[in-house]
């Protein structure tokens, strides 16, 4: 096991995964998620800013919470955060619908097909198949 110094206190604890928080630090951040996502959908266009400053939160932890799909933007909102791949504002996630579809494209053209006939014209079968005997 991990021991690490933790980010919000810096008592020491056992780091399994995920961001460098003891429990406690971790429930108390998760607390103040669901304290800013009421607000939220009680005020929809509140600026993160005032968000921050209101709920004593990181705008960094926000921008993070929004990335993750935790939070949202509301469609009227003049806010958002920017795309990481083409810059646009968005509501919510890492990219945009574009950048989503295009790297669908792309990596959809990266994987390849095993070939359904070999150079004689007979259908291949695929060894790799999991095989289940009648009993």
């Amino acid at each position: 096991m991990d021991v690490r110094n933790c980010k919000g206190c810096g008592r020491l604890f056992n780091y399994l995964s995920g961001p460098p928080l003891c429990q406690a630090c971790r429930d108390a951040l998760e607390i103040k998620f669901q304290d800013v996502k009421q607000y939220l959908r009680e005020n929809p266009n509140t600026s993160m800013q005032t968000i921050s400053e209101q709920f004593d939160v990181p705008i960094p932890q926000i921008r993070q919470w929004i990335r993750e799909e935790r939070l949202t933007f509301s469609p009227d909102s003049s806010f958002g955060i920017d795309c990481e791949g083409c810059g646009k504002m968005i509501k919510t996630g890492r990219y945009c619908e574009t950048c989503r579809t295009k790297m669908t494209v792309e990596f959809g053209g990266l994987v390849q097909k095993a070939p359904s006939v070999d150079e004689g014209g007979k259908k291949v079968r695929s060894k790799d198949r999991m095989r289940f005997l009648d009993k």
